[in-house]
């Protein structure tokens, strides 16, 4: 940074007054959208509808001028103070004049005071989660609640020197001294072939462990147990292909969709009602805002009752996963209305933003969520299924429904307990009994998998003080830190934390230009919502050259690896664009052609966009989006790729392709 850049920086607000012509002028881009942001589609609240500034799409609650006015007025002074979150110069055209990380704080903290009300979650990272700092280890790339903490799956509280760590994206193996402490106790997981209509009405045996889990679990979401049923299954897949297969698409033969992106788990809920003669159908998003059309959704929701033609299953997300786009409530209210079941995909919700839900008001018909069991340490974890109960006359008995996915939770064997002999042979016999018991409709069978011993990153740890023992079982209370620190925090504290993150951070890649660019090529290229008070804390980008070509996100993904910044990618579709875009349209989707992005289905070829996704958590800090941002930075440099490819080379005596 120039000395000029230096003395600005200790001028006070007030001196830098005369400059906010100039300034305003260069970031007229942030500006203008702060002025044209309306209150449609960017806040979940139940009385605004997503729309395009139409009114025939918002239902017949409007909101009243003066809220509006305050509202527009409020978002407007947010994007002012996020532009004015970074330093004087807003374009930087070199990854060596970007700011230091203690400069940078300091203007972020005069533009969002607040935040300084949030260092709670900083004490939980350094004291629960000390392996981030350890390993130098940045996570953007975890969907869904966490469980436990990392200091719960120490048996001692070891703390190695901060010169341990990890030359990938994972945290450092534990040391020594920890690898041979007693295992403490855990528990595992337990399939079940079981009819899913079945297990929700009637229920079976809980285990202990199983038992305490599901009433933290629907505590923790909000959820009564009164009107709920909750089955734990072993993944989001899992969870959306039981759904699927118990659903009568036979009689009620539409699913309708609302995914900006190609979801694992809706493609495999997707191909399991095409087999029972479904119908599918999806939202379309408009470039490149990526909001909702409005009024092609509505049309589809409402034209199964004109038609007379039974509707089906509704499935939609409050929020995307990849762009951080929000939608309103509404959109469920609007389906039951129509005749619509309604599933809740609550995967991509933020902890406790189920406490804004109000389930009371929209009760889905099904509800879906996923937990992890240690951030930064451990992705793996399980699914949850709620059933309405009132709802689970419409799931019916199938041959499809029996498939693996539900699981139970069963208290852990000891490890010196069984070998690998015993492991195979005890399978073979469960395998075997199974068959034998299939026959018998109805009733729940369950066919215990025993793993071979549970390493501390592969299974999830129950309270410390608490035993079982086989001749006199005791109650499993299980504590879930993860959890409690969630609770701890609360939803505003959570919101407000990851609102000033994310949207600095979306600041901060515009604000990345390329050098003598003819035509001013930006560095980065944002899809979804940018500045704006009412996203989500997810981000989907791509990285593009000097002569404005993309640079593939897996080598972006890749590179971010190397430096110990875990991100995630994923594709873009349902993409409409309007006749002002038409040209871009034809550039963006040959683009995706060329780059594996073309999916060949019976019904069409439908093409989507590539791109660098970025998942913001509650202990996300600002040294971790600093260093993202520290990180794309680099590649304004045109031979960046080139030369970590060479640096790579140099480091590991061999040739690897990036």
């Amino acid at each position: 940074m120039n000395v000029k850049n230096q003395a600005e920086i200790k001028q006070s607000p007030e001196a830098n007054k005369g400059k906010e012509g100039k300034r305003g002028k260069m970031l007229s881009p942030c500006i203008r959208e702060a002025s044209e942001t309306c209150l449609h589609d960017c806040c979940p609240a139940p009385n605004f509808l997503g729309n395009h500034g139409s009114s025939t799409s918002n239902p017949s609650s409007t909101p009243n001028k003066s809220t509006e006015t305050v509202v527009t007025g409020f978002r407007y002074a947010f994007t002012i103070a996020t532009a004015s979150s970074l330093c004087p110069d807003t374009q930087f055209t070199n990854h060596e004049s970007l700011p230091s990380l203690q400069e940078s704080y300091s203007y972020f903290i005069q533009a969002y005071p607040q935040f300084s009300q949030t260092d709670q979650a900083d004490h939980i990272r350094a004291h629960e989660y000390y392996h981030l700092t350890l390993s130098n280890h940045v996570c953007l790339d975890y969907i869904g609640h966490g469980l436990f903490s990392y200091s719960q799956q120490q048996t001692q509280h070891y703390y190695p020197t901060p010169t341990i760590a990890s030359t990938s994206s994972s945290p450092p193996p534990p040391p020594p001294q920890l690898l041979h402490s007693p295992e403490p106790l855990f528990f595992d997981i337990s399939y079940k072939s079981v009819n899913l209509h079945t297990q929700v009405v009637y229920g079976g045996q809980e285990s202990e462990v199983e038992f305490e889990m599901r009433k933290r679990i629907m505590s923790y979401m909000n959820i009564s147990e009164c009107d709920y049923a909750m089955v734990f299954t072993a993944n989001q897949s899992s969870a959306f292909k039981l759904l699927a297969d118990s659903y009568p698409f036979q009689q009620n033969p539409s699913l309708l969709t609302v995914y900006d992106y190609k979801c694992e788990a809706v493609d495999v809920m997707t191909e399991s009602s095409k087999k029972k003669g479904g119908r599918v159908m999806s939202a379309e998003f408009s470039w490149p805002n990526m909001r909702i059309q409005s009024r092609k959704l509505r049309k589809r929701i409402g034209n199964m009752k004109k038609t007379r033609k039974k509707p089906g299953l509704f499935v939609f997300p409050l929020q995307s996963r990849m762009t951080g786009a929000r939608y309103s409530y509404m959109w469920m209210s609007i389906a039951q209305e129509n005749g619509w079941h309604v599933l809740l995909d609550a995967c991509s919700l933020g902890p406790k933003d189920m406490d804004t839900l109000g389930l009371s008001l929209f009760q889905p018909d099904f509800l879906i969520c996923s937990f992890f069991k240690v951030f930064g340490e451990n992705p793996s974890g399980f699914g949850c299924l709620f059933v309405k109960k009132s709802s689970a006359s419409v799931l019916k008995d199938s041959t499809f429904a029996s498939s693996i996915g539900i699981v139970s939770l069963v208290p852990a064997s000891k490890p010196s307990e069984y070998s690998e002999d015993s492991i195979s042979m005890d399978i073979e016999t469960d395998k075997k009994q199974s068959k034998l018991e299939n026959s018998k409709s109805h009733e729940i069978e369950e066919v215990t998998i025993k793993q071979k011993a549970p390493s501390l990153s592969e299974i999830m740890k129950l309270d410390r003080d608490h035993h079982f023992e086989s001749s006199q079982p005791k109650s499993a209370e299980i504590e879930c830190r993860g959890l409690d620190h969630a609770d701890s925090l609360g939803l505003v504290l959570i919101s407000r934390r990851a609102r000033y993150l994310i949207n600095w951070l979306v600041n901060a890649l515009m604000s990345l230009q390329h050098p003598h660019s003819q035509y001013g090529h930006r560095l980065v290229r944002i899809y979804g919502p940018k500045i704006k008070v009412e996203r989500g804390p997810s981000l989907a980008f791509n990285v593009f050259d000097w002569k404005g070509e993309k640079i593939d996100p897996l080598i972006v993904q890749k590179l971010a690896d190397r430096n110990n910044i875990s991100l995630s990618n994923g594709i873009l579709n349902h993409i409409w664009f309007s006749d002002k875009h038409e040209e871009e349209r034809e550039t963006k989707l040959e683009t995706c052609a060329s780059d594996r992005l073309v999916n060949k289905r019976k019904d069409g070829c439908h093409s989507g966009i590539s791109v660098v996704t970025a998942a913001l958590g509650f202990l996300t800090n600002f040294e971790d989006i600093y260093r993202l941002w520290a990180f794309v930075s680099r590649f304004l440099d045109a031979d960046f790729v080139e030369k970590e490819r060479w640096r790579y080379m140099a480091l590991n005596q061999r040739t690897v392709e990036i």
